[in-house]
């Protein structure tokens, strides 16, 4: 793609989490309720100087904030159902609501959800982000400050913290994968953007994650309207998910006496990268740490000429959430399914060898994306919770999959392993749809008519 027909993005309207990664050490969601519109909108008024923009940094801050809402939250603002009605039909349902499409069944079920998620009361989310406890407990003053007028009430908070090594609490480390935008900076990665042809990588178009912009099929996305709300505004979709980690370490131990390859082979397998981020499709024998830690490398893979799973089997997780080239038409499918992810770990790890404690840990899942349905929805429901689009009929996902207890993972080899009976290791607790606007659209939420 030539630079002068690369898309100029808004950064200094666009809310810098959407389109960067923070990566800073903890942070918070703060659930609000919305019980006033007039007190809502001149709220949203005091905030908007404070919001962390996608603008590049000088340097990194010290914390940052970011805001959106759910469809009841944009009615409590006093939003007229004439344009609230433009907005996509998964955001105006709500999460809970799409429990049967998402496999959100049994203890996952949106009747055991905590914190308000999934119910009347959730309006808006208030995400801070901060470098230390320290700079995270002054935006926590901050943010009572601006509610002190009153009209708006704390529902629910989650505290969130990177664990050593950046790690997630099943031992993987995590966040290798973003897709590059078109229109960011930074010129394109090898395997975070879009198959150019050739072994080649473009960026994604920024369509697909923020509305106003040209997406994958050169269009503009479906938007609400008025233009100036929807504009550099991106649909957020938030997800607590509790992880059994002594489960998960009890089934993958009994599952590997029974694989030639060992434990921690069998546990690479199941991902598709090696505990320490090394991907499979690179280095299957072994991990590697310098092809982990570089950018250059961690990704550079297709699945193109591995397509019967022997390196990396076709149903590991990371093969599964973005295929890459390993579906028809030269990953064009692929990227119409892209997902900006976000999100950071819960709880006091658990500590090796020991039993479940009873604490509640897990990870909080976020993602960005100009259409619900056909990013976040599809992925979950027909890649991760079906195995048709891979060739393996009914198997799920080993790690976020809806089991029942009766489905299995294929570890392609001569002769292939099969990992079985699979039940839930990651128990949904609470999730919702929100919509993130821009500082344009978030001006037009403060300026209301009462």
């Amino acid at each position: 793609m030539r630079g002068a027909d690369m898309v100029a993005l808004d950064v200094d309207n666009i809310q810098g989490v959407v389109l960067r990664g923070y990566r800073m050490a903890v942070g918070s969601y703060v659930f609000l309720k919305i019980e006033n519109a007039v007190a809502g909108r001149r709220w949203v008024d005091r905030i908007i100087g404070d919001v962390t923009t996608a603008a590049p940094w000088d340097s990194k801050p010290n914390s940052a904030v970011n805001v959106a809402f759910t469809a009841r939250g944009l009615r409590a603002l006093g939003l007229r159902d004439s344009v609230l009605g433009t907005f996509s039909p998964p955001f105006l349902a709500g999460m809970a609501s799409r429990a049967a499409l998402l496999g959100d069944w049994g203890t996952s079920a949106p009747k055991h959800w905590t914190g308000g998620l999934g119910g009347p009361s959730v309006h808006a989310l208030v995400w801070l982000s901060a470098r230390t406890p320290r700079y995270l407990a002054q935006r926590l003053r901050w943010l009572d400050g601006t509610l002190a007028d009153g009209g708006l009430a704390v529902v629910s908070t989650q505290p969130t913290a990177l664990l050593k090594g950046q790690r997630e609490h099943f031992g993987y480390a995590d966040g290798f994968s973003q897709p590059d935008i078109e229109g960011l900076e930074s010129g394109p990665r090898t395997g975070q953007g879009a198959l150019a042809g050739k072994g080649r990588w473009r960026p994604v178009r920024p369509g697909e994650f923020v509305l106003g912009y040209p997406d994958e099929e050169g269009v503009l996305p479906d938007a609400p309207r008025p233009d100036s709300l929807a504009r550099n505004g991106s649909y957020f979709v938030y997800r607590r998910l509790r992880q059994d980690v002594a489960g998960f370490r009890a089934r993958l131990a009994q599952a590997a006496r029974d694989y030639s390859g060992g434990e921690e082979m069998l546990a690479a397998k199941l991902v598709g990268r090696w505990r320490d981020g090394t991907p499979l499709d690179v280095c299957p024998a072994s991990p590697e740490g310098k092809v982990a830690r570089d950018p250059a490398r961690n990704n550079a893979f297709s699945y193109a000429d591995d397509p019967d799973g022997y390196r990396c089997p076709v149903g590991a997780h990371i093969r599964r959430v973005n295929p890459r080239e390993s579906l028809p038409f030269d990953g064009k499918l692929v990227n119409r399914h892209r997902l900006v992810r976000r999100g950071l770990p819960y709880g006091p790890p658990l500590p090796p060898g020991a039993p479940d404690d009873g604490v509640d840990r897990g990870v909080v899942f976020t993602c960005f994306q100009a259409d619900i349905a056909r990013q976040f929805e599809f992925i979950q429901s027909q890649w991760l919770n079906d195995g048709n689009a891979f060739g393996l009929g009914e198997d799920k996902d080993v790690i976020v999959g809806d089991h029942r207890g009766a489905g299995k993972m294929t570890v392609q080899g001569e002769p292939p392993a099969f990992v079985h009976p699979l039940v839930r290791s990651v128990t949904v607790t609470g999730g919702e749809y929100f919509f993130a606007p821009g500082l344009n659209g978030l001006c037009y939420l403060s300026g209301l008519a009462g």
